[in-house]
């Protein structure tokens, strides 16, 4: 889309000025939206962006101004970290969810181990099998294997998170 005289981009019109044919916003930043282009000039300054814009080549602008338009909407929200406040918080929520992954993991081969462990084994019982779900990499223990004060085996439902539904 090239700017006219009669309908300018988004950026000439918030500077208020005439939008050339060749204006380097026109294509970027439509009338249409110029919030747009407001929020870029407000964190990054119009001519800034005008100079980022122009070392690109063509083809990679729209991308660059895609990138200015997030960075700013962040800047925004968070003036002191910005895009790198959201990353962290990401990161960090990607390191617990390892974590639990992990310990889910382990959780399952310790009770694999258990279950492999039994005697007598459980086919002789059908109805007090230990049922495993994984699913979608979620484990569902619906049975937990606890020995009671006379060292017998007793059988109590659990759901996934841990409370007993017995």
């Amino acid at each position: 889309m090239v700017g006219t005289s009669t309908s300018p981009c988004a950026s000439c019109k918030l500077l208020r000025r005439r939008c050339a044919k060749d204006c380097i916003f026109a294509p970027y930043f439509p009338p249409a939206d110029p919030q747009k282009f407001a929020i870029v000039h407000k964190v990054f300054g119009a001519s800034n962006v005008a100079k980022m814009l122009l070392d690109l080549p063509a083809e990679r602008r729209a991308d660059a101004v895609n990138s200015l338009v997030y960075e700013a909407n962040a800047r925004l929200r968070d003036p002191v970290y910005g895009c790198v406040g959201a990353i962290s918080y990401l990161q960090n929520q990607v390191s617990q969810l390892q974590m639990q992954l992990a310990l889910a993991q382990a959780e399952i081969v310790c009770i694999g181990q258990m279950v492999g462990q039994q005697s007598p084994p459980f086919d002789s019982q059908p109805d007090n099998k230990p049922l495993f779900l994984l699913q979608n990499g979620l484990l569902a223990l619906n049975h937990h294997h606890h020995y009671d004060h006379d060292h017998h085996m007793s059988m109590k439902t659990n759901s996934f998170f841990g409370d007993i539904i017995s």
